[in-house]
């Protein structure tokens, strides 16, 4: 497979479990920007790994630090861009 149709990894990722905050890099006109993007893991009926972006009430609270946890990955992450192009 070439570069051109490999999927971008993900640029963090950040997990209390069942829930887990991905944060994807993209590059626009301005330069860099994050997104981020939540999922619950769970198993089906047949004992199966699957996820789902709904999540139970008892969920909730462990989404919220999941969801703070990864707006502070994003924040250390564009503090390195930053360190990164002032060094070029």
């Amino acid at each position: 497979m070439s570069d051109a149709k490999k999927p971008a990894a993900p640029a963090s990722k950040v997990t209390i479990w069942p829930v887990t905050g991905i944060v994807w890099r993209n590059e626009g006109s301005k330069g860099a920007f994050y997104t981020a993007q939540f999922e619950r893991s769970y198993k089906d009926s047949e004992g199966k790994y699957k996820s789902s972006d709904s999540f139970n009430s008892s969920d909730l609270l462990i989404l919220a630090e999941v969801a703070r946890l990864t707006f502070m990955e994003i924040t250390k992450l564009r503090a390195n861009d930053k360190t990164a192009a002032a060094e070029e």
